[in-house]
C-alpha cells in the first residue's frame, strides 16, 4: 500500500490530459500540420479546401480541448494546477512555445519571402502566404500579403481561444460579455470590414487600410502624410474617417474613459487586449508583481507615450507649409498650438488634481513636458528633413534605407515599438513574461488612457475588506501586476492607471470582495480614509458616506 506523503488539503493537480483533451490536441495539431506543410512548399493543389480544413481544425481542436477541460466542472474558479503545468509555469513547453512564436513573428515581419511572399512566377505567392490567397481574393480581390496572413491567424486565435475563455468563466456574465465584444470588434472592425473596403479601391479612388477601432497613438501612422492625402483624395468617405480619427483622440475616447475607465477599450474593443485576454489567459499569473517591475512600467510606458507625441508632431510638421500668405495653418502655427495645448493641459491637471499627484509623478510629468517642448522648439528652427539618418543603425541592418529625421523617427518607432515590442516581445513572450507585457509596459494608448483613468474617470474597483481572507487569488491572476490583495485587506478602492478592468480579480475571488463600479468622482480615491478600530469619529464617518 502506497503511503501518501503530501499533506496539501487541496488535492493533487491533474497529471495528464483526459481523452477529450487528447482528441482536441490531435485535431488542432492536424490543422497546424497543414500550415507547416504549406510553409515548406509542399504542394497542396486545392488551396481553398486545405486552408478551410486547417483553420477549422485549429478552431475545433481548441474548442474540443476546452470542453474536455471545463465542461464537467462546476461553476467557479478554474485555475487549479497552473503552477504544475510546464506550459503555464515557464517550463520547457513554455520556452518552446515562446521561441516558436517569437521566431514566427520575426520571419513574418522581416523575412516574409521565406513564407512564400512573391516567390512564384510573375510575383505570385507560394508557400504559407500562397495558401491564404483564396481567402484574400474572396474578401478584397487581391493576393494575400504577410499582413493578411497575420490578420487571419490573429482573428482565428481570438475567436477560438475566446470560446475557450467563455467556457472557463461560464459563471461570470461580465467575462462572457466582454469576450463576445472583443471577438466581434476584431472580426468585424479589424478584419472583415477593412478587407472588404479594399474592394472599393480603383485607379481613381484609393482608401488606405483602416481598422476603424484603432486610434492614435496606438495607430502610430494615423496622421502620416501619405495616409492623410489618401483620406482627402477619397472625398466624402475619406474625410469621414479622417475626422473620426481626430474625434476619437480628443472627444470620443476621453469621454468613454471618463464614464467607464480604460476598460471600455483595453478589455472590450482592442485587438491587442483581445488576444491577451483569450490566447494569453493561461499566462496571466506570470506577470511580475514586484515594486521594481512597477517602477519600470511607469517610466517605460510614459517614455513611449512622449516619444509617440514627439515623432507624430515631427511627421505632421514636415508637410505643413511655411508661408502664412498661402497656408492658413502653417508649420509654426501647428507647433505653437500643440505646445500651448500641452501647457494648458499640464497646468490644469497640476492645479485641480494636485492632491492626487505624488511628487515623483509631478516631476516625471514636468520633465516629459520640458523634453517635448524642447523638441517643438527644435522643429521650429530646423528643417529636420534635411537631417538624414540611415535606418540600418536603428533596425539591426533589416532596413538599409536613408530617411529624413522625421521619417527616421517614424521608422524607428515602427520597428522598435510597433514591431519588436508589441509584436515579437508583446505576443511571442506570453509564455515567459505574461500576457499583458505590451499593454503594461509599452502601449502608448494604454499610457494616455491610464492618465485619464487615474485622474478623471468614474471607474474604480471597490473592496469589502471585512470579507477578505487574504487567499491572494486576486493578486496572482492580475495580468497587470497589481497587488490587489494589499488594497482588499485595507478596504481601499483600487484606482490604478494600469488597471484594464478585465474583472478577473473579481471573478477569481471566493468571497465576493471585489466589485467593478462606475460612480461619482467624490470619494473615489480613499487611501487616507481606511477605517481603523480606534477612530473616535467612526460612526460620523460612516454616516457621511
Amino acid at each position: 500500500m502506497a503511503v501518501e506523503r503530501n499533506m496539501a488539503l487541496t488535492g493533487q493537480p491533474p497529471k495528464s490530459l483526459n481523452t477529450i483533451q487528447k482528441i482536441g490536441v490531435l485535431i488542432g495539431m492536424s490543422g497546424l500540420l497543414i500550415l507547416l506543410l504549406a510553409t515548406f512548399n509542399v504542394n497542396l493543389p486545392n488551396q481553398a479546401l486545405w486552408l478551410t480544413v486547417s483553420l477549422v481544425a485549429l478552431t475545433t481542436g481548441i474548442i474540443v480541448f476546452s470542453k474536455g477541460a471545463y465542461d464537467k466542472k462546476l461553476e467557479g474558479i478554474k485555475n487549479d494546477g497552473v503552477w504544475f503545468k510546464s506550459m503555464s509555469s515557464r517550463g520547457v513547453l513554455a520556452w518552446i512555445a515562446g521561441v516558436f512564436l517569437t521566431g514566427f513573428y520575426i520571419v513574418l515581419y522581416f523575412y516574409a519571402e521565406l513564407l512564400g511572399l512573391g516567390q512564384g512566377a510573375d510575383g505570385a505567392n507560394t508557400g504559407l502566404i500562397g495558401l491564404f490567397d483564396p481567402l484574400s481574393y474572396a474578401l478584397k480581390n487581391e493576393k494575400a500579403s504577410e499582413w493578411f496572413v497575420y490578420g487571419t491567424l490573429y482573428t482565428v486565435a481570438i475567436i477560438a481561444f475566446g470560446i475557450k475563455f467563455m467556457m472557463k468563466y461560464k459563471h461570470n456574465r461580465y467575462e462572457q460579455l466582454r469576450t463576445v465584444s472583443v471577438m466581434f470588434f476584431q472580426t468585424a472592425f479589424a478584419f472583415v470590414i477593412p478587407e472588404l473596403m479594399a474592394r472599393l479601391n480603383s485607379d481613381d479612388f484609393s482608401l488606405p487600410y483602416n481598422d476603424i477601432k484603432l486610434m492614435w497613438p496606438l495607430n502610430y501612422y494615423a496622421f502620416d502624410q501619405w495616409r492623410v492625402d489618401q483620406f482627402i483624395n477619397a472625398q466624402t468617405i475619406g474625410l469621414f474617417f479622417l475626422i473620426l480619427a481626430v474625434l476619437m483622440v480628443f472627444v470620443i475616447s476621453p469621454w468613454l474613459t471618463y464614464k467607464y475607465g480604460k476598460r471600455w477599450y483595453c478589455s472590450w474593443v482592442c485587438g491587442c487586449g483581445g488576444l491577451a485576454e483569450t490566447a494569453g489567459d493561461a499566462f496571466r499569473q506570470l506577470s511580475d508583481k514586484s515594486v521594481k517591475a512597477w517602477k519600470i512600467e511607469r517610466w517605460l510606458i510614459n517614455a513611449v507615450l512622449v516619444f509617440a507625441v514627439i515623432f507624430t508632431t515631427a511627421v505632421i510638421s514636415t508637410y505643413l507649409g511655411y508661408d502664412s500668405t498661402k497656408y492658413w495653418f502653417t508649420k509654426n502655427s501647428f507647433l505653437i498650438s500643440s505646445g500651448a495645448f500641452l501647457v494648458i493641459v499640464f497646468a490644469a491637471v497640476a492645479y485641480w488634481k494636485r492632491d492626487q499627484l505624488k511628487s515623483d509623478a509631478f516631476i516625471g510629468a514636468t520633465a516629459s513636458l520640458i523634453i517635448t517642448l524642447g523638441f517643438f522648439v527644435l522643429l521650429a528652427f530646423v528643417d529636420i528633413n534635411n537631417i538624414k539618418i540611415n535606418a540600418s543603425y536603428l533596425s539591426f541592418g533589416l532596413n538599409t534605407k536613408e530617411y529624413g529625421l522625421a521619417d527616421g523617427l517614424r521608422s524607428f518607432y515602427g520597428f522598435g515599438i510597433g514591431s519588436i515590442f508589441s509584436g515579437v516581445i508583446g505576443t511571442g513572450f506570453y509564455p515567459i513574461l505574461g500576457n499583458r507585457i505590451w499593454c503594461r509596459m509599452g502601449c502608448p494608448m494604454a499610457g494616455i488612457m491610464g492618465i485619464q483613468q487615474r485622474l478623471f474617470s468614474k471607474f474604480r474597483i471597490t473592496t469589502n475588506g471585512g470579507q477578505c481572507i487574504s487567499c491572494g487569488n486576486c493578486s496572482t491572476y492580475c495580468e497587470q501586476g497589481i497587488d490587489v490583495r494589499a488594497y482588499a485587506q485595507k478596504g481601499e478602492n483600487i484606482v490604478r492607471s494600469s488597471c484594464v478592468g478585465c474583472g478577473i480579480c473579481s471573478a477569481v475571488c471566493p468571497r465576493g470582495v471585489l466589485k467593478l463600479e462606475n460612480d461619482s468622482l467624490k470619494g473615489r480615491i480613499n487611501s487616507n480614509d481606511v477605517l481603523l478600530g480606534n477612530d473616535v469619529d467612526l460612526m460620523n464617518y460612516v454616516n457621511n458616506k
